[in-house]
């Protein structure tokens, strides 16, 4: 009887026990301009909620692709996408793949000339880029918002010079974003600083502020040269943010931490620009009011966290 007892002591013993839950990652896709800062804020997100992020940087539109091409084969995914344009995350919404985008957070795209061209300023880069002796560089249209920015940007100077668009477009190579024919970039190598210097394909890239400033942070490509684009050539980039379908709830929080004022101090470290909207127009007055909501929500527990440790400290 008192094994019995026993016995029937370490079953109950057993059945009390609580196992740790097992935390599951949260997946995110962002566009390659994005990779530092976002690899940045997933590291402090993890530090605040325990909850692992894995990522995936690429060209926007071919991740946009990917995307697809995973929902559509049953197959993991993205839990939240960032792109570097509202277009990608739209078509997601449209079919029915993802929630409906906000614009998160701006960028511009700039002029990076090589070391040794000198005398290129915003007055003139125009007529440097129309030089048939220049070669200009370019991200790819279609694949990578950066080309689409990058021809848009030829369009506009059409304007100013009439033919200009085409001339531009013909003579741009287009050397990053996903185009099969161009040169690999070795790995470690940033993709600025290889184009311009090391294997010097380019004279002028068109390029976002952002990369063109991780650029400029290295050894090897402090002697670039960052050159705004004039008023009638200035192009700005607003960058998308989505949750897809199906995913994980924790994507949301993920999402929302990317808004909030912390995730935006760090985005605005590497170079980023405030949102330009708050919500696209396609987004009615209750999904403001929610992403505001969780938004705050996400705020509220971040200070009840830091106010916690700082009880356990003292």
């Amino acid at each position: 009887m008192k094994k019995q007892f026993c016995a029937f002591s370490l079953m109950a013993f057993a059945i009390n026990v609580t196992l740790p839950t097992p935390v599951s990652a949260v997946t995110l896709y962002g566009a390659g301009s994005l990779r530092n800062s976002l690899t940045e804020v997933a590291q402090a997100f993890t530090a605040d909620y325990g909850i692992t992020v894995e990522t995936y940087f690429g060209p926007s539109g071919l991740t946009r692709v990917k995307i697809e091409d995973e929902l559509s084969s049953n197959v993991k995914t993205a839990d939240v996408f960032a792109s570097a344009d509202l277009g990608n995350p739209q078509q997601l919404f449209q079919k029915g793949l993802s929630n409906s985008g906000q614009n998160f957070t701006s960028n511009r795209m700039v002029a990076i000339v090589r070391p040794g061209l000198t005398g290129v300023t915003s007055d003139n880069v125009l007529e440097f880029l129309l030089d048939p002796i220049i070669k200009v560089g370019t991200s790819t249209p279609l694949a990578d918002p950066s080309g689409d920015y990058a021809w848009q940007i030829f369009d506009k100077a059409d304007v100013i010079k009439p033919g200009s668009s085409q001339t531009l477009k013909t003579k741009a190579l287009q050397l990053v974003g996903g185009n099969p024919s161009a040169p690999s970039v070795p790995t470690g190598e940033n993709n600025l600083v290889y184009f311009l210097k090391t294997n010097p394909l380019a004279d002028i890239f068109l390029a976002y502020y952002t990369s063109g400033k991780t650029a400029q942070e290295l050894e090897a490509g402090k002697d670039l040269q960052i050159v705004e684009l004039p008023n009638y050539l200035a192009t700005k980039a607003d960058y998308g943010l989505t949750v897809i379908k199906n995913a994980d709830p924790d994507g949301e929080k993920l999402a929302a931490y990317i808004l909030s004022s912390k995730g935006q101090a760090i985005l605005a470290k590497y170079g980023f620009g405030t949102p330009s909207t708050s919500i696209p127009e396609h987004q009615g007055a209750s999904a403001t009011l929610i992403a505001l909501v969780v938004a705050f929500v996400v705020q509220k527990k971040l200070s009840h966290n830091r106010k916690s440790t700082a009880t356990t400290k003292v």
